[in-house]
């Protein structure tokens, strides 16, 4: 009967996405010292939006038309910013820690703004907090 709206689902979308790279960053930060072990990263979250859903046609109803549902996992690309060491690894801790901050801010920022449409949806319905 009631279906989210857009932007929360966005924000939600959003979310996971920081939460699978906080995920690869975790990885790549484990195998620092792994011979040979290539430094991973997901996609940009716009390019991820705007591959899927975010180009097409908006929809009201599922199954309107046959747009790509978000959902999925973001795919992990590898990372060939950094030169490899003589080892071979190319994780840069650096590198990670500034990933690990946009990640943080990524997934600060979806929360916000699902908690800023919330507040929205209560004030509408006569629900203030």
């Amino acid at each position: 009967m009631f279906e989210r709206p857009e932007i929360m689902r966005l924000a939600q979308e959003l979310a996971g996405h920081a939460a699978a790279r906080q995920e690869q960053i975790a990885q790549n930060v484990a195998n620092a010292d792994t011979p040979g072990y290539r430094a991973r990263d997901l996609v940009d979250f716009a390019q991820y939006y705007s591959g899927s859903a975010g180009a097409d046609m908006r929809t009201t109803r599922a199954g309107h038309s046959g747009h790509a549902d978000f959902g999925q996992t973001p795919a992990t690309v590898i990372d060939t910013r950094t030169e490899p060491a003589p080892n071979g690894n190319s994780v840069s801790l650096e590198a990670e820690m500034i990933r690990q901050v946009e990640s943080r801010h990524q997934h600060d920022m979806a929360l916000a703004v699902y908690k800023s449409s919330l507040d929205l949806m209560r004030a509408v319905v006569g629900r203030g907090r």
